[in-house]
C-alpha cells in the first residue's frame, strides 16, 4: 500500500473519531457511523496505480446509500468506472504533503483570540473574532512520524487577514513538537492555493464518490 495514503488514513480516523481501518486487499474500509456517511472505502494506491478493475470491483460490491469511495486519481478518469448510482463530487480533492520543521508562527491579528486544546490524540484550534464569533478553525492528528491536518476553515468575513496561515503554521508547530516530521492532508480546490503558498506539494488528485442520490436530492 502507498505510504502517504496510509498515513492519511491513520490520521484521518483519529481526527474524525472513526473506527479503526480494516485492511483490505485493495486498501481499507472505515466505519464512520453517520447518516450519509456510514462507511468509506479508501483505495490504497495513488495515480496510475489506481486501476479500473479494482475500482469497479470495490464499487460493484456497494449496495447501501451513504457509502463513500475515495480514490487518489483524477475524477475525470475514475468517474468513467463508476455506475449511475454513484454521486461524484464535482470538485477534485488533492492529497498533499509537507516536510515539517520548526517555523515562526504569525502574530495573532489585533482583536482576535487564538485557543488550542487536545482530546483523544487530536489538537483543535480556533480563532475567535473581536465579536466572539468563529473566524477560523482547524485540527491536527499526529500519528508517529506523520500528522494529518484536517477541517481547515476560515469564515468568509475574515478571509485575507492571514488567519489561514496562522492556523496552519500553529498546527504544524504542534505536530513537530509531537515528533512528526511529515504533514499530510486532503485539501479542496479552495484550500490548495493556501497550502501551496505554505510549501505543501500535491501528491495525487482525489476522487470522492458516494453511493446514492446527490446531496441536493436528499430529504
Amino acid at each position: 500500500m502507498d505510504g502517504t495514503v496510509r498515513a492519511w488514513v491513520d490520521g484521518w480516523v483519529v481526527s474524525r473519531g472513526a473506527a479503526p481501518p480494516v485492511a483490505e486487499p485493495w486498501g481499507w474500509t472505515i466505519d464512520v457511523g453517520m447518516y450519509g456517511h456510514a462507511t468509506r472505502h479508501v483505495l490504497g494506491a495513488r495515480g496510475d496505480a489506481v486501476d479500473e478493475t479494482t475500482v469497479r470491483k470495490v464499487a460493484g460490491a456497494v449496495t447501501g446509500h451513504g457509502v463513500w469511495l475515495k480514490a487518489f486519481r483524477d475524477p475525470a478518469v475514475v468517474s468513467g468506472w463508476l455506475g449511475g448510482d454513484w454521486w461524484i463530487d464535482p470538485e477534485t480533492g488533492w492529497l498533499m504533503t509537507l516536510p515539517l520543521t520548526e517555523e515562526d508562527v504569525p502574530r495573532v491579528p489585533d482583536g482576535y483570540r487564538l485557543r488550542t486544546w487536545s482530546r483523544g490524540g487530536v489538537t483543535r484550534l480556533m480563532v475567535a473574532a473581536p465579536d466572539g464569533s468563529l473566524a477560523a478553525r482547524g485540527q491536527i492528528a499526529p500519528t508517529g512520524g506523520t500528522a494529518v491536518v484536517d477541517q481547515i476553515e476560515t469564515a468568509a468575513a475574515h478571509r485575507r487577514r492571514g488567519l489561514g496561515s496562522l492556523v496552519m503554521r500553529t498546527l504544524q508547530q504542534i505536530a513537530v513538537r509531537h515528533g512528526a516530521h511529515t504533514g499530510v492532508l486532503a485539501g479542496t480546490p479552495a484550500g490548495r492555493g493556501l497550502y501551496e503558498a505554505l510549501g505543501w506539494t500535491v501528491a495525487a488528485p482525489l476522487t470522492s464518490a458516494r453511493y446514492g442520490p446527490p446531496p441536493s436530492a436528499q430529504a
